[in-house]
């Protein structure tokens, strides 16, 4: 694999280090640039959390975060001379991080940029909850680590249009808009970006990239996992915030984006942001919110809690291109499936050949992994009648020439390290996202309950016709 653009000697400062996220993700996601030769020669990670850690109390801390959520995308064991090299670099800074307690942060950042010889990269990762992105920036600001810095906020990036506000206010205060990077990671998985590439690189889908041709277009994320392991984060979100208001409006915006000038960050970003500007604001007559029977008996849950598990709605996009072709975006957890999938169902031609399938045609991207695209057709079933079927094809994006795939997280982090923003979300388009769906805030439908192991409230159905979901139970 290629090195990194990335050549200025490097501080990574990951804060909440020892919190769930960071185990799961981002640590992993480091070290698997660590074993691609994808980091520069010179760098460090440097965890800070409330308490205090040795640095090998930290290292044995990493090494179990590996162990259990792996360290790197197709690789099961840890290679020994990479970890070895790994290790070495990755200190720990405790006693919190505060305006009026910096800790240890400052001196152990200090002690690393003179090691590294004094002119480094700072990156500052934030692997926390947004209730706490309002402190930790005034504090990287009063504690003199925020000039020149980069730093990654997880989302959701505010909570609410109030909130995204203030947050977005509080951050341009101590920041730069350069300097700061939302992440997302669903635009750091392969076929989300493969999205724009393969219609722009290829005439046959761009010309039919458009309402004329797309009768639906449908972005389905259910999962089967259920929320106990993060029950009082998601309690206080729910799957609106938590999926629908960031990752399915980001990806219908990949979908929908006019061509830009060129794939360059500001043009990308710029392309998104604008037709998130066309987004219609949601209407909650085409919403159904769900909870999955048994979600109140989770520890930590409130018995009369009304948090929605389960999303799916119809969104419009007034554009030239898009207007009238329904968008439908689905989430939930406890679903009968889990899969990432945006599928474009084409229209059924006028012409001799009559009683087609309502999805006889689909162009479908499969999001997970390292990603898939499967196309559906309509085909004479072979054999002395003229019986019609759906013939399906499929290309897995692992197995074109020369693939090297990296894990979304991977891929998001290395471009905060070349300093490349055209994955990350501008407040602009978030500014907007907030006013799509303050209808749905304001005038929340009632939650439906639903089975775990259905696909959600029955009353969904009605959103996806004439085609229907293309998800099930089966899929």
């Amino acid at each position: 694999m290629a090195d990194s653009g990335a050549t200025t000697p490097t501080v990574f400062v990951l804060f909440g280090a020892t919190g769930d996220l960071a185990k799961r993700m981002v640590l992993p996601a480091f070290y698997e640039l660590a074993q691609e030769g994808l980091l520069p020669d010179d760098w460090a990670l440097i965890g800070n959390g409330r308490g205090r850690k040795t640095d090998d109390e930290f290292r044995a801390h990493v090494r179990d975060a590996l162990e259990k959520f792996g360290p790197g995308e197709g690789v099961e064991t840890i290679d020994e001379t990479v970890w070895s090299d790994f290790a070495e670099r990755v200190r720990f800074a405790g006693g919190g991080f505060s305006v009026d307690d910096a800790g240890d942060l400052p001196s152990v950042v200090s002690d690393v940029t003179d090691e590294l010889g004094g002119d480094v990269q700072l990156v500052h990762y934030i692997a926390l909850p947004p209730s706490t992105f309002l402190d930790y920036t005034a504090a990287l600001g009063e504690h003199g680590l925020a000039e020149g810095a980069r730093v990654v906020y997880e989302k959701p990036f505010g909570t609410s249009q109030e909130n995204f506000e203030k947050l977005d206010a509080a951050v341009h205060e101590v920041l730069d808009e350069k300097q700061v990077y939302r992440i997302d990671h669903f635009l750091g998985k392969e076929n989300t970006q493969n999205l724009h590439i393969l219609r722009f690189a290829n005439g046959m889908v761009e010309g039919i990239w458009n309402r004329e041709h797309v009768e639906q277009v449908q972005i389905d994320v259910p999962e089967t996992l259920d929320i106990d392991d993060r029950a009082e984060f998601y309690d206080a979100t729910g799957a609106v915030l938590d999926m629908l208001v960031t990752h399915l409006f980001q990806v219908a915006a990949e979908v929908a984006m006019e061509p830009p000038p060129s794939l360059g960050a500001d043009d990308l970003q710029t392309a998104r942001e604008s037709v998130i500007a066309a987004f219609r604001p949601l209407d909650p007559e085409e919403v159904v919110l769900g909870q999955y029977r048994g979600y109140t008996e989770v520890e930590g849950i409130a018995d009369d809690s009304t948090t929605d598990t389960y999303v799916a709605a119809r969104l419009w996009v007034d554009t030239d291109r898009w207007r009238d072709v329904p968008f439908l975006l689905r989430t939930g957890k406890m679903l009968g499936t889990s899969t990432q999938r945006v599928s474009l169902v084409f229209r059924r031609p006028d012409g001799p050949v009559k009683h087609l399938p309502e999805d006889g045609a689909v162009l479908s991207f499969d999001l997970s992994g390292d990603g898939r695209v499967d196309i559906a057709m309509t085909v004479k079933e072979p054999g002395p009648g003229e019986d019609l079927g759906i013939g399906r094809m499929s290309l897995d994006l692992s197995t074109v020439s020369d693939a090297e795939p990296l894990s979304p997280y991977s891929r998001l982090i290395l471009d905060v390290l070349d300093g490349d923003r055209s994955l990350f979300t501008r407040p602009d388009g978030l500014a907007k996202v907030w006013d799509v769906a303050a209808p749905l805030l304001n005038a929340r439908p009632d939650v439906s309950l639903y089975e775990p192991g259905s696909m959600g409230p029955d009353e969904a159905t009605a959103l996806a016709t004439p085609c229907g979901w293309l998800v099930d139970e089966t899929s």
